[in-house]
């Protein structure tokens, strides 16, 4: 109840900042495809859990908990144990053609917002960022691209409509456009803000979700490299 109560209150906050920042021209265009994605992932060992993640689309509707949970990472494995004699991950920097895990903003328009807060378990802090979408990041996601698809072999009409979004410790995330067969391109960059209130809101009680051993003996080994991101 307390979670829903919270929820509500993003969602009443992100009706008024769209109101008051008003809609760009050209939003009501109807999509050349079904929808678009909403996808999250972390540098190696920098482990993260995703609270909410929000949307509103140019038509200033909310689309509450379009994502959330453990975004994607390539290590540590999902079921690696112990501590490994050689990490064979990196945590510097970024993949050049991320994808992330997520799902698709069901019904949505083209994104105004994307409010997301997430709790870094790297080091361990809260975050919370506005990602306010440019007309220009909205037209690359319109424009058709001819790609050959190794996938089935054959040449197609793609469009990058999967929103790709790298969050890193410092409060940073990173925004990509990618298609199904096209490779993710960067966009944008945002500095979210610290929530002092903690994980929920701090209606945890100061309880909050841990590392992997494996991260947590690459962080301690080889620090978090805030300057790389």
């Amino acid at each position: 109840m307390r979670e829903n109560s919270y929820m509500l209150k993003i969602g009443f906050a992100l009706i008024f900042i769209v109101l008051l920042g008003g809609c760009t021209s050209g939003g009501t265009k109807s999509l050349p495809y079904d929808g678009w994605m909403l996808r999250f992932f972390t540098p190696d060992y920098m482990e993260a859990w995703i609270e909410t993640a929000d949307v509103v689309d140019v038509n200033k509707r909310v689309f509450l908990d379009a994502a959330g949970g453990v975004p994607a990472f390539a290590y540590p494995r999902p079921y690696s144990k112990g501590v490994p004699t050689t990490f064979r991950g990196q945590a510097p920097g970024w993949p050049e053609h991320p994808v992330g895990k997520g799902r698709r903003v069901t019904g949505a328009a083209l994104p105004y917002l994307v409010f997301v807060r997430w709790y870094s378990m790297a080091e361990p802090q809260t975050y919370k960022a506005f990602i306010k979408i440019p007309d220009s990041v909205r037209q690359i996601m319109l424009k058709s691209e001819r790609v050959f698809c190794r996938a089935d072999g054959k040449w197609i009409t793609d469009y990058r409509n999967m929103m790709v979004i790298g969050l890193a410790p410092g409060g940073i995330a990173k925004v990509w456009l990618g298609g199904q067969c096209l490779l993710s391109t960067e966009v944008m960059r945002v500095q979210g803000k610290i929530d002092p209130k903690g994980p929920y809101g701090g209606k945890t009680n100061g309880r909050h979700r841990q590392l992997y051993e494996e991260s947590k003996a690459y962080i301690e080994k080889y620090g978090i490299p805030y300057d790389s991101w």
